[in-house]
């Protein structure tokens, strides 16, 4: 497969192919999803609260988008660990997607909604849920 870079207006022979009739790059919505969720995961994974995060799979960001045209309405839904500063993580992920949705995907986001779906305690989590004496 061949990359060229080329102005407007120039093919990649120097022909007159404009960029309309060459076609576009469609992304997506479930590309610009995975790039939001692995963005909040590494938001929260370089965090002063990191430490506090639950681990393996169940407990990784998820995000729906909503794409139109050149921008993404993104919905991000995290566990965080208890206690710990909430708002600033809501607000470091936040960061983090828009960041890097615009960086990686090329699509600007006006919109990133945060939803805490769990808060985790080191004293409630694993094998001793259950019974509290």
């Amino acid at each position: 497969m061949r990359a060229d870079v080329v102005a407007e207006g120039q093919g990649v022979d120097g022909g007159g192919d404009s960029v309309a009739e060459r076609g576009e790059t469609t992304i997506a919505d479930r590309v610009v999803a995975k790039v939001a969720g692995r963005a909040a995961h590494e938001a929260l994974r370089t965090g002063p609260d990191a430490r506090k995060l639950p681990r393996g799979k169940r407990s990784a960001p998820r995000a729906t988008v909503d794409v139109r045209e050149s921008s993404a309405r993104v919905k991000v839904s995290v566990e965080l660990g208890y206690p710990s500063d909430i708002g600033a993580q809501c607000s470091a992920v936040r960061r983090q997607v828009a960041s890097r949705v615009r960086e990686l995907v090329g699509m600007e986001v006006p919109d990133v909604a945060v939803e805490v779906e769990r808060l985790h305690s080191p004293h409630l989590d694993g094998e001793t849920l259950g019974r509290v004496r």
